[in-house]
């Protein structure tokens, strides 16, 4: 079974770095794109290290990470909303290299490449709190409500380490247009939360609580 997590792991992280490379370098029509390689980089190293790392300490978290067939219709179209934004981004980043549009300044590169860098160390601390977490909205055997830690700010701290690290994702790439489109996750995510938590509220022992305790869903003493 781990051998075919691993190979499993493997071929997923290869596919997906070969797709955004496409995504990316055939819009631009060039690989002197240094922006984008500065992407790459800090994007599948701690990708290919956090999964190093749950393989060999917590080996069924990375099977449910990598499991992404969304069973329940509004989810399901979520999941494609996300990633038809992503597709629609990417390119737009590079067909702005093949075209010369505005570059955003190198300061403006260097902030966002540490937003992403903090923002990936609490997504890293999502996954260390709650080994319950899966890319899809289902009820796990024996799963516990976890109130503690960052869960104990927001009610969803995965997502807003999520929305840190897209809103960032095409800032690093150097492109304002692509920014553009990625403004639209935090409505896309929005919508994700607000079913997850119906389903929750109806699955999970204490959640209801749970909601009074701590009130804001994404960003404190915001939503």
């Amino acid at each position: 079974m781990t051998l075919t997590l691993f190979i499993q792991a493997i071929a997923k992280f290869t596919l997906g770095l070969l797709l955004v490379g496409l995504l990316i370098f055939l819009p631009a029509g060039t690989t002197a794109y240094a922006n984008a390689w500065l992407f790459m980089g800090i994007l599948f190293i701690q990708m290919f290290c956090a999964g190093l790392v749950m393989m060999y300490k917590n080996p069924e978290l990375l099977r449910k990470r990598l499991n992404a067939k969304e069973k329940q219709k509004d989810q399901s179209l979520v999941v494609k909303l996300s990633g038809l934004m992503f597709c629609a981004g990417f390119i737009v980043a590079g067909l702005g290299v093949r075209f010369n549009w505005y570059i955003l300044p190198k300061g403006v590169v260097i902030s966002a490449t540490l937003v992403f860098l903090v923002a990936y160390l609490l997504y890293a601390e999502v996954l260390r709190e709650n080994t319950y977490l899966s890319r899809t909205i289902v009820k796990q055997e024996n799963q516990k409500l976890i109130d503690t830690g960052l869960y104990g700010i927001v009610r969803h701290p995965m997502y807003s380490a999520t929305v840190l690290l897209f809103l960032s994702m095409p800032l690093i790439l150097g492109s304002i247009y692509a920014f553009a489109i990625f403004l639209l996750y935090p409505l896309i995510i929005a919508k994700r939360i607000k079913s997850e938590e119906v389903f929750l509220e109806q699955e999970l022992s204490g959640y209801a609580e749970y909601k009074q305790k701590v009130p804001y869903r994404l960003i404190p003493f915001i939503w």
